[in-house]
Parts: structure tokens; C-alpha cells; sequence
């Protein structure tokens, strides 16, 4: 089991290398991962479900001890990503697949790794998954009617389809994870150090199927939508900063406010592309690009925090 432990934690702590390999064994070798688009759903399923198993009902106190830090950190999630994707989409002149990703990508909730790499940085971590949770549980209103009203010009988006669909693969897993783990604490408990390992493995295997898939696509368009995905993260980094100065928050405080802004959980956006809009296949790409590219730039981003913390 330690050994176990140990891979996870590393697999953790490396998972945009170990993406961006898989990412490019997918790219030349495409039979021995397309077949792993046909289950995303599961797949992201799966991840939430683990990190419904991570979360303790305690966690909830951070939502009532620091209401003020998870209100603004869930206004600008629902705020910033969203509007950034959409005036980027406008200014780079976008297709309307990749319209719709990248708009997918920014009403989506912050995702998992967005825990990790706050810790990493020295940030706030019981805030970090605080603001986690409640985006993610706001995910099923938020994110549908978000993508309704900014991608409605470009595709046709249903309302009530991707309800559901985010109820399914983000809702009924993280609950279910949730409530198994109240119930089943202590055995729980005993593999909480592999858990991670549960969402890396479903992530990977989501990302790998996207890039086998579009290998051809990647190449006709892959500097475009990562220009943007760039963009688009260093937008919700920066923001979140400066709304964290804005409302004077400590240092701790505004690193995980800004990770969590920054991190999105482009699992569901890849996921909600490929069952909601079949008839857009592009609109998978960006979530895959983006799922590597925050990895990087937020390990980057964590070690510039962690520096000017113990530099002070």
C-alpha cells in the first residue's frame, strides 16, 4: 500500500508531465487510445467520485469560518473564466467548435488540482478546497447556463441537457463520494494517500483519447488554441491577484484564490463537449490543451508564491 501511496503522490505532484507524455504516445500511436473517448463520462465520473472520497464533512466548516474569501473566490470563477473566454473568442476571431470549447472551459468550476498546487505553493488549502467544493456543487446551475448565454450566439446549446449531464458526471459522484466517506471515515482514511491516484489515472485517460482522436486537428490548429488557453489562464491568474489585493486579503489567501480562478476542472468542459456537442468535435480541444498548459503554469506560478512568502 505505501508504494501505492508513494506513486500517487508523485504521479500528484507531476501530473502535466505524465499528460503530456501519454498525450504524445496518443498522438502517434491513436489506436491504443481512442477507444477511451467512448467512456469520458465514466472517466470523469470516476474522478469526481475520488474527489468526493477526499472530502470530509469538516471541510465544510471552511464555507461558514471564511464566507467572505468563498463568496469572492466563487463570484470571480463564475465571473472572470467566463467572460475572459468569451472576449477571447471575439478578439482571436475563433471558429465556432473552438468557440464553444473555450467558453466550456471558462464556465466550468475549479478543478482538483487547483488543491495541490495551492499546497505546493504555500497558499490556503482548507480555503482552496472550500471554494472547490462550492463551485463545483453551484456546477450544475453555473456552468449550463453560463454556456447558454455566451455560446447561444456561435452553437446551439441545450439548457436542460447539460444540467443533466453535469449532474451525472460532477454532482451525484462527488456526493456519493462524500456520503461513502461519512459513513466509512476510518477505512477510507486508511487509502486516503491513493485516492489522487483514482482522478490522475481518469484524466490522463480522458486527455489521451481527445488527442488520438484529433491528432489531425491538432496539428492544423494546435498553436492557435493553446495562444489562446495561455492567454486565458493568465488572465484568471492575474485577476484573481488583483481581486485579492483589491479586498486585502492575506498572502496565503490570495495564492489559493488566484490558483483556484486560474485552475479549471477541464475534465468536465472535454467531457461536456464530447456528449453535448457531437456535432462539434473541436470543442474538445481546448479543454485537453488547457488540462496540460494550468499544470504547468501553476507549478511555475506555485514556486514564485512559495519564493516571495519566504522571502518576506
Amino acid at each position: 500500500m505505501k508504494k501505492i501511496a508513494n506513486l500517487s503522490g508523485f504521479l500528484s505532484r507531476n501530473i502535466a508531465v505524465i499528460i503530456i507524455i501519454f498525450s504524445i504516445i496518443a498522438f502517434f500511436w491513436p489506436k491504443g487510445f481512442g477507444w477511451t473517448t467512448n467512456y469520458t463520462s465514466i472517466f470523469l465520473g470516476v474522478a469526481m467520485f475520488g474527489m468526493g472520497l477526499t472530502i470530509k464533512m469538516g471541510d465544510f466548516q471552511v464555507v461558514f469560518s471564511h464566507p467572505k474569501e468563498v463568496i469572492i473566490g466563487c463570484l470571480a470563477q463564475y465571473t472572470i473564466m467566463p467572460l475572459a473566454a468569451w472576449l477571447l473568442a471575439v478578439v482571436f476571431h475563433l471558429d465556432s467548435d473552438l468557440v464553444l470549447g473555450v467558453i466550456l472551459v471558462g464556465c466550468c468550476p475549479g478543478g482538483t488540482a487547483s488543491n495541490v498546487i495551492t499546497y505546493i505553493a504555500g497558499g490556503d488549502v482548507p480555503l482552496s478546497v472550500g471554494m472547490t467544493i462550492v463551485s463545483t456543487l453551484l456546477a450544475p446551475i453555473m456552468t449550463p447556463l453560463l454556456v447558454y448565454l455566451l455560446a447561444g450566439a456561435w452553437v446551439e446549446v441545450s439548457l436542460v441537457s447539460m444540467m443533466i449531464s453535469v449532474v451525472k458526471v460532477i454532482l451525484i459522484p462527488v456526493l456519493l463520494g462524500i456520503l461513502i466517506r461519512s459513513f466509512f471515515g476510518k477505512q477510507i482514511q486508511r487509502i486516503s494517500e491513493v485516492l489522487p491516484l483514482i482522478s490522475v489515472v481518469s484524466i490522463v485517460m480522458i486527455i489521451s483519447g481527445i488527442v488520438a482522436n484529433n491528432a489531425e486537428k491538432i496539428i492544423s490548429c494546435g498553436v492557435l488554441v493553446l495562444a489562446v488557453v495561455i492567454c486565458h489562464n493568465l488572465i484568471g491568474m492575474l485577476a484573481g491577484l488583483a481581486i485579492a489585493k483589491a479586498t486585502h486579503m492575506e498572502h496565503n489567501k490570495a495564492t489559493a484564490l488566484a490558483i483556484e480562478v486560474a485552475m479549471q476542472n477541464s475534465g468536465l468542459a472535454v467531457s461536456l463537449a464530447a456528449v453535448n456537442f457531437a456535432a462539434n468535435p473541436l470543442a474538445t480541444l481546448p479543454g485537453a490543451i488547457f488540462s496540460v498548459w494550468h499544470n504547468i503554469s501553476g507549478s511555475i506560478f506555485a514556486g514564485i508564491r512559495r519564493r516571495s512568502m519566504e522571502n518576506k
